[in-house]
């Protein structure tokens, strides 16, 4: 059976938009998506952080253009992306959540939450009233979770993770894999994601 990974974190666009397209392909594929909630941040830190400086000093001319790529994209995938008031925003709580969310089984209407109130309506992720009502509509029992974002468990499970991907040569969001050693990082892999999935099912 082919295993379909994908390493997220709700605080980027570019996975966003790769989160609206995953769903079509596992299911088209008849794919279960294993579901890896991580704090980019965190990647960044270890093996990434020249795009510290690359935010700090954006060049013009790309910058404009990445914006423009953004809509393009968002349109594309028939969703809305507004750029934010609050980025890069403090994620942890909120992937801690999605942690408990793969629990509960509640992680697909948790994520798009997340995407949707964050990059389309500007909420700010970190609050806790803001991610309260995320959690509630998302069928969770919100004092739950949040007993459960504090718990040691919870925030080893989201470091593992986290460290995972950058063991296996991950370096960003949304990262993903296909039985295990075959990586894909960004957006627009996910044509060759799909491409690689059909022919190893066409070949198995």
């Amino acid at each position: 059976m082919l295993k379909l990974e994908f390493f997220f974190d709700c605080s980027s666009p570019w996975t966003y938009l790769a989160f609206s397209r995953i769903h079509s392909i596992a299911e088209k594929n008849k794919i279960k998506i294993d579901w890896k909630p991580i704090l980019v941040g965190g990647v960044f830190n270890e093996v990434n952080n020249e795009i510290y400086e690359t935010r700090s000093n954006p060049n013009p001319i790309k910058f404009k253009y990445s914006r423009k790529d953004l809509k393009d994209w968002a349109e594309l995938c028939d969703i809305k992306i507004n750029w934010p008031s609050i980025f890069p925003i403090k994620a942890v709580k909120m992937m801690r959540a999605a942690i408990v969310a793969v629990e509960e089984g509640c992680i697909v209407p948790y994520s798009w939450k997340c995407f949707q109130s964050y990059w389309e309506f500007d909420k700010d992720l970190n609050n806790n009233d803001v991610l309260k009502d995320i959690i509630l509509s998302s069928g969770m029992d919100a004092d739950k979770v949040f007993d459960l974002i504090s718990t040691e468990r919870v925030k080893d499970h989201l470091k593992f993770n986290t460290s995972n991907l950058i063991e296996r040569g991950g370096f960003g969001s949304p990262t993903i894999f296909i039985n295990k050693s075959d990586m894909y990082f960004g957006n627009d892999r996910l044509e060759l994601v799909n491409f690689k999935i059909e022919k190893l099912i066409k070949d198995f």
